[in-house]
């Protein structure tokens, strides 16, 4: 008998403690989980940018007195709110930001709750291995691939498609659980008939497509801006906000431009929780 109660009062212990056990379980994971979503709404979220020389053009420091439209984004938000970190490399394509590691840099400082514009384009079309760039991806959408022997990294590769590349960036902001933004790229200085010469097909069709596929927001930049062209004239254009010899890359006043018109994107997008941050001007 004396043994029987013995064990009993064992069980009502052990009982006991493992009740405690899991109570101070839940409890650290309540506080846990707490102080987890404090942490990340208390956090300022931060705006990357990446792309070509258009959104950044050399160092960002108007290099030949060219800009991108990614120095001057930053006065259409509230910066005490919202970081922006502009990550864009001249030269760059939507494969080569990939391939050489730039991404990868960049996809490291990606938290939830982040956001991710991205515009490529201008050098996706060209060769896919030529011993000077080495930078072209396979025009179109699709899921198209071909192997190549790439004379810059030394080794073979596998290029895709434009809109490919795009979607990677894309489920990889996604998988980061932060926002993915799409934008066509800018128009060049090129006229024709007293009209800019827009990229209605090609890599806007493509950019737009890959969004869509990929569930990112969208802004077509290129009419945008081209819309905004095309009020203020060619000979306008041409004095304002390009210099003489350059028909891609801005001067000040036209990546200015170019960043107004992003802004005004942002804030049509009823959807895109980035329009949030944006000043109320």
């Amino acid at each position: 008998m004396a043994f029987t109660m013995k064990t009993d009062r064992s069980k009502t212990r052990n009982a006991s403690l493992n009740r405690s056990a899991l109570v101070y379980g839940l409890l650290m994971l309540f506080f846990s989980t707490a102080f987890t979503s404090l942490t990340q709404e208390g956090r300022k979220p931060t705006l990357f940018l990446i792309g070509d020389s258009t959104v950044k053009n050399g160092k960002g420091k108007g290099d030949g007195g060219l800009w991108g439209w990614g120095n001057f984004l930053p006065v259409a938000f509230d910066t005490a709110r919202l970081n922006i970190d502009n990550h864009a490399l001249g030269g760059t394509s939507s494969r080569t930001f990939q391939t050489r590691g730039l991404w990868d840099a960049v996809q490291a400082k990606i938290q939830p709750g982040d956001f991710v514009i991205m515009q490529f384009g201008h050098n996706d079309d060209g060769p896919l291995a030529d011993t000077a760039r080495a930078r072209g991806t396979i025009k179109g959408n699709g899921e198209e691939s071909q192997e190549i022997y790439n004379p810059i990294l030394k080794k073979q590769e596998v290029v895709h498609s434009y809109g490919w590349y795009l979607r990677k960036f894309i489920a990889d902001v996604k998988a980061k659980g932060a926002t993915p933004i799409v934008c066509s790229l800018i128009p060049r200085n090129s006229w024709q008939d007293g009209k800019v010469k827009r990229a209605t097909t090609g890599y806007t069709k493509w950019a737009a497509e890959a969004a869509k596929q990929g569930g990112a927001h969208f802004i077509d930049l290129n009419q945008l801006v081209a819309d905004k062209y095309d009020k203020a004239g060619d000979a306008l254009v041409k004095s304002t906000y390009f210099n003489a010899t350059d028909h891609t890359h801005t001067i000040e006043a036209g990546a200015q431009l170019n960043a107004v018109a992003l802004a005004e994107g942002i804030r049509a997008s009823k959807k895109l929780k980035l329009r949030r941050y944006l000043l109320n001007k």
